[in-house]
């Protein structure tokens, strides 16, 4: 499927490297699955010459603590971190005593696919709620958010949602904002996952602080691996007196990095000018094309609005698995054949044709419509 094929890449001082993989394969399970941006790598070589101190005190971190100033506001903190499940992780730690609990979607990525780190790790209860397309909404939570003061029952004191959502659908600046004032209102706080946060300013046309901290969000974690870097998150304590201790939880959740300018420099590159954006916006173009494309397509039922990066769709039984012998791609819910398309900052518009001619294929071999192979 994969097609991998050895080739020799030049690399600097030393000779050559194998490259493992054939560069032309491109696929749409996951914006993980994409190289890391031009700029990135730039900002990542231009940050390697001579020595900087570790654990960030070096110079790039405290310019990107600059710059998501810039982007969120004054008196806000910045922590950076590995990965995606340590900044969730971290995050809600600081939000919560040893016997809070989290009300999350049912599909939040904390719930379905980090492994129970949230409650094995950060030693919280995940009280879940289900949602037709993975928002919560002040009535929603309720269903959850009961019960302080019984001792039998963990005490739900955070919220958590996802911005873009799993199922690739966008909170707006006023919903965020009223789920913010009825957590509050309730002595409860609000972290958000921004694991595609640039994917939804791209989507919504406002900046990145217009549906975090000026609509209420205690905690962000602010995601880069999806949008182009090679790695790292960063947890932003958008209200600091509602987070306690990150300094200390981030090195006991074997979160912090000793070459930490590394990680920086990368959200450098992101923030500095419009990159994360362009990125994020290009991504969402592609989904956008790729959708248009499908709803035309008899035997494909997209199931969600697409609102970011990501397409969600039902196909025909076996259909999937016959795709996949070219194009990579992953399972939503196998029991109704729901499929998850996703797009990256460097998809181009011959990749997702190509994909689309090769879904038009299939259907027409396999019985659908004549409409499919037009």
């Amino acid at each position: 499927m994969t097609n991998e094929m050895t080739t020799t890449v030049e690399t600097a001082g030393s000779g050559t490297m194998p490259r493992l993989h054939d560069a032309s394969v491109r696929g749409f399970a996951s914006d993980n699955y994409s190289g890391v941006h031009p700029e990135v790598l730039a900002a990542l070589a231009a940050a390697n010459e001579g020595h900087q101190v570790s654990y960030g005190e070096d110079a790039y971190t405290a310019r990107l603590q600059e710059l998501m100033e810039a982007h969120f506001g004054p008196g806000i903190e910045c922590f950076p971190v590995f990965n995606g499940t340590g900044a969730n992780v971290l995050s809600l730690q600081s939000l919560l005593p040893r016997w809070g609990a989290v009300v999350c979607a049912s599909t939040a990525h904390i719930n379905m696919d980090e492994n129970g780190a949230p409650e094995r790790v950060g030693g919280m209860k995940l009280l879940q709620v289900h949602t037709p397309d993975g928002k919560l909404t002040p009535e929603l939570i309720d269903r959850e958010a009961w019960g302080w003061g019984d001792e039998h029952r963990a005490q739900p004191l955070a919220v958590s949602i996802t911005q873009t959502t799993e199922l690739g659908t966008c909170y707006t600046a006023d919903e965020v904002r009223a789920i913010a004032a009825h957590v509050h209102a309730k002595g409860m706080k609000l972290h958000m996952d921004g694991a595609r946060l640039a994917n939804a300013a791209a989507h919504l046309g406002v900046p990145l602080r217009a549906f975090t901290r000026d609509a209420g969000v205690d905690i962000l974690s602010f995601g880069g691996t999806k949008n182009g870097l090679l790695f790292g998150e960063v947890v932003v304590a958008l209200n600091p007196d509602a987070a306690q201790g990150l300094l200390f939880l981030r090195k006991m959740n074997m979160q912090l990095a000793s070459k930490m300018r590394f990680m920086s420099a990368q959200f450098i590159a992101l923030l500095e000018g419009d990159l994360w954006l362009r990125s994020a916006a290009h991504a969402n173009a592609m989904a956008a094309r790729l959708r248009t494309a499908v709803e035309d397509i008899d035997g494909v039922e997209p199931t969600q609005k697409t609102e970011s990066n990501g397409v969600f769709a039902v196909l025909p039984e076996g259909v999937a698995d016959r795709l996949r012998e070219s194009f990579r791609f992953y399972d939503w819910n196998e029991a109704t054949r729901e499929v998850r398309w996703m797009c990256s900052f460097d998809t181009s518009e011959e990749d997702v044709d190509a994909f689309v001619a090769a879904i038009r294929a299939e259907l027409a071999r396999h019985g659908s419509s004549p409409a499919a192979a037009q």
